[in-house]
């Protein structure tokens, strides 16, 4: 090869570098989902089964809030259920027939009082036509066997609503009571069991803000967790490229330290700038403009990627010119 062949094949080696150079690309790093789960109660941490760096599966307990309180409401709610139960039982079996015969024994005591007092009645007229007592002795009779008559009319409708049993409105309030008690059990064990944190899908432990025995506030975060799951690439659009990068949109994903890309496809693209002038935009100003988008990671070498790793996307366009 002379030394003009040379010179030109320099020539083109060095044009094709500043071609890969200034090959406009969408910069951002590696993430995985963010999972933060909260503390539903503020009660004291009892227990921590995991460190931060551990693999987890989806419903392994990652830690436990103090559930003496909520155990002691519990209780007390199953209680209120059994009583429910008993009452809606008793209204349904109906009056034992020792209280029927007890409520007849009391209409006919109280049938015999109101003939004693209405005959004592009679007397003390009779002797009040003669003058050989006073008007207010009869008031007085009159008022005792008033009140005998009243009390054999109660006795007597004791005795009818033993007999007819128990009103169908009467026994739907009570099946409504059991429902509304065990409703309130069903969800006193929903808290419970919301006081132990389980991981919600497959992942690795991040952070644990809070060590065994302290009290997080209501929803703070107490496990932070990285779904296990192939990365995504959280990059910029630069706005020259933003006609090209559409959802669905299969791209090449370049990660710092590999020598080979990998496939990637656009899952989002933001419709709003990252950086919009309040004036006209101008050819230059327009350039600055960047677009917030997510690049799914469709090989499965890509799983064991780490994350926040710096990355450089094409689009396919751009890497037939590189």
């Amino acid at each position: 090869m002379n030394s003009k062949n040379a010179a030109l094949l320099v020539a083109l080696l060095t044009l094709a570098a500043c071609e890969r150079n200034h090959t406009p690309a969408m910069l951002g790093t590696l993430e995985r989902d963010r999972l933060e789960l909260i503390a539903d109660a503020q009660e004291q941490l009892v227990q921590q089964h995991v460190k931060e760096g551990a693999h987890v599966a989806t419903g392994d307990i990652l830690v436990e809030l103090d559930h003496a309180a909520s155990d002691a409401r519990l209780a007390q709610a199953r209680a209120q259920v059994s009583e429910a139960r008993a009452r809606l039982d008793e209204l349904v079996n109906g009056t034992r027939s020792e209280q029927i015969r007890a409520a007849r024994a009391q209409l006919a005591a109280d049938d015999a009082q109101v003939l004693v007092e209405s005959k004592e009645y009679d007397r003390q007229a009779d002797l009040v036509k003669r003058q050989l007592t006073s008007q207010s002795a009869v008031d007085r009779q009159k008022a005792l066997r008033d009140a005998s008559v009243a009390t054999q009319r109660a006795s007597a409708a004791h005795l009818d609503e033993l007999v007819n049993g128990t009103r169908s409105e009467q026994i739907d309030q009570a099946r409504q009571a059991v429902a509304s008690s065990e409703a309130t059990v069903q969800s006193l064990e929903i808290d419970a069991e919301r006081l132990i944190v389980r991981a919600p899908r497959p992942g690795i432990v991040d952070a644990v803000p809070f060590k065994l025995g302290e009290r997080p506030p209501r929803g703070a975060t107490v496990i932070v967790l990285l779904a296990d799951d192939a990365p995504y690439a959280r990059v910029y659009v630069p706005e020259p490229m933003r006609a090209q990068v559409t959802v669905g949109k299969d791209v090449s994903v370049h990660v710092d330290g590999t020598a080979q890309p990998y496939a990637g496809r656009v899952r989002f693209v933001s419709t709003d700038a990252a950086f919009t002038p309040y004036y006209a935009l101008t050819q230059k100003d327009r350039s600055r403009l960047s677009y917030l988008a997510e690049i799914t990671m469709t090989e499965p070498a890509a799983q064991e990627l780490p994350t926040g790793i710096p990355v450089e996307v094409h689009a396919p366009e751009a890497e037939a010119g590189r």
